[in-house]
């Protein structure tokens, strides 16, 4: 026997929302595309880097350290929307959720200290 909550004809709103932001999508996209003026110049033909003139090859090798720093960046930022929820709910966690945010947070700083002592975050 099927409870109430468990019907799948509960999930149709979900399913409704989903199928009318994947049509506005399709039909805003054919709309620009189909109304869109379509007058193509040399001018917007060319590249455009943030109002700069280009200069040279895009293709040149970029140094390690940039995406190194990027995904340590993410990384520690992700780390710390954990801790948000943490600090919202800090009274009903009590003594035990503060005893397993100081362990989050000593596991952090090891990581972040590990990284220090890498030299990850120097750029010579």
């Amino acid at each position: 026997m099927l409870l109430l909550e468990q019907l799948p004809i509960n999930y149709a709103p979900v399913a409704f929302q989903f199928f009318v932001a994947i049509g506005f999508v399709v039909v805003t996209m054919l709309a620009t595309h189909l109304i869109g003026p379509k007058r193509k110049t040399s001018d917007k033909l060319t590249p455009f880097e943030s109002g700069v003139e280009t200069q040279g090859n895009a293709r040149h090798p970029i140094s390690i350290k940039y995406f190194l720093v990027a995904i340590l960046f993410v990384l520690f930022d992700v780390e710390v929307i954990f801790m948000y929820p943490w600090a919202v709910n800090f009274r009903e966690l009590g003594i035990l959720g503060m005893l397993e945010m100081f362990t989050f947070m000593t596991f952090l700083l090891l990581g972040f200290i590990y990284i220090i002592k890498k030299g990850a975050l120097n750029w010579e």
